[in-house]
């Protein structure tokens, strides 16, 4: 092009513009190519820096599309794109004119653009002596400030992922504050901080819905830092707890201790019958009548299972977490009883046999076996065979491996997160 115009036709001159055309003019002879799809790429990243949103970006890509090539120069002038406004709305799915004119004119304000307007204001390509004078859009900044674009991208995906990483964070912190709050109002009721902080994690999933800034989580997690130190301090003493000491370790090393008793009277015993069946054999018919026993020992017994235990969660943190069961009561449950009662309702339905709630009832207490069915009438959809796996739990309560605390928990957490 013999001489490149500055201003455009028939519109007013921004002082913005010219200062981008004249760093473009500057600093494009120390520059190279720069594909263009990773300009956009670049600039799709970094938009937010710019202020521009997904519609200016698809008319950007609408005009990198016309450029033949994958490439762009950054010299001002070489890359010039010159299509119609009804090519370019074409391109845009059928995009109103003056709406494609609006975000066209957005792109040109950031200096992502130069218009290179011909005499006339039209845009057309034109060959002199063979060298080709085009009038259009100058594509040349994208090329230009390609580094630029990459830097602000860069910086962006880092905000991004720091942004990501503090909702993660939150998250965590709210999951830990709701359950412990449900565990010191279980343990220590008297505190009247527990509500508090049940509100204060339920408020805080409220706020995770919406599209938080790094300003806004940090404030969250400040509040529930300061708040799960609070609880902490109140739940030192099950923190200090040694290993060994809960209701449920000492259960199962009750269990323990009394079958490796059993086993080893077993054993005391197979040897000393032998040992008499070896000297019977070796005396005579007399000595072996007059020390034979008058009585015969009765076998060992086998261990006794230990006595089931009603649950270790309150009746109101149950109903808390299953919910479904209220609708089989009748009306209010507030005692153990009610509860029974409703399982007792509920259980047919779920397909649960009568011999087999009797005989879990049996292995685990009436209370504990109404929480159970309570709990899985929660996840009632992913149980293939209620009366298999009520079974089952029977044989492990039997072993004293089994407390419907986990599953209850469970429940609670699962409705925290919904």
């Amino acid at each position: 092009m013999g001489y490149m115009p500055l201003t455009p036709f028939g519109r007013t001159v921004d002082a913005v513009l010219l200062k981008h055309q004249q760093a473009a003019a500057d600093g494009s002879s120390m520059l190279s190519t720069v594909s263009k799809w990773d300009a956009l790429r670049e600039l799709a990243a970094a938009r937010k820096t710019y202020g521009l949103n997904d519609r200016d970006l698809s008319v950007l890509q609408a005009l990198l599309s016309f450029l033949p090539g994958k490439d762009i120069e950054p010299q001002p002038g070489v890359t010039v794109v010159h299509p119609s406004n009804r090519a370019i709305c074409e391109r845009l799915n059928g995009m109103p004119n003056s709406t494609m004119r609006r975000h066209m004119a957005k792109l040109v304000s950031v200096g992502l653009l130069v218009r290179r307007d011909s005499p006339n204001g039209k845009r057309y390509v034109r060959r002199y002596q063979g060298d080709r004078v085009a009038y259009g859009f100058d594509l040349s900044p994208l090329a230009v400030r390609f580094a630029e674009f990459s830097d602000a991208a860069a910086a962006q995906r880092a905000e991004e992922a720091r942004i990501k990483q503090l909702r993660e964070t939150v998250s965590l912190m709210r999951r830990d504050l709701l359950n412990l709050a449900l565990c010191g109002a279980a343990d220590y009721p008297e505190a009247a901080v527990w509500d508090q902080f049940h509100d204060l994690a339920h408020l805080t999933a409220r706020d995770l819905r919406r599209k938080l800034g790094a300003e806004d989580l940090e404030a969250l997690q400040a509040r529930l830092a300061a708040a799960l130190a609070e609880t902490k301090r109140l739940l030192e003493p099950v923190f200090a707890e040694e290993p060994g000491t809960s209701d449920a370790r000492n259960e199962h090393h009750y269990q323990n201790s009394k079958k490796d008793l059993f086993e080893s009277e077993q054993t005391v015993t197979a040897a000393h019958a032998a040992d008499t069946e070896s000297k019977d054999e070796t005396g005579s018919a007399e000595k072996r009548s007059a020390d034979r026993p008058m009585h015969r020992e009765t076998p060992p017994q086998p261990p006794k299972a230990p006595a089931p235990s009603g649950p270790s969660l309150p009746l109101r943190l149950i109903l808390a977490a299953c919910g479904e069961i209220q609708g089989y009561a009748g009306g209010a449950i507030r005692h153990w009883g009610d509860l029974l009662r409703a399982a007792d309702t509920v259980r047919p339905m779920m397909g649960i046999s009568t011999a087999v709630w009797e005989e879990t009832k049996s292995a685990m207490g009436a209370a504990e076996a109404a929480t159970v069915v309570a709990a899985m009438l929660e996840r009632f959809s992913d149980i293939r065979s209620p009366s298999g796996y009520l079974r089952h739990l029977s044989a492990k309560a039997v072993s004293g491996r089994f407390t419907s605390a986990p599953m209850v928990m469970a429940l609670t957490r699962r409705g925290a997160a919904a």
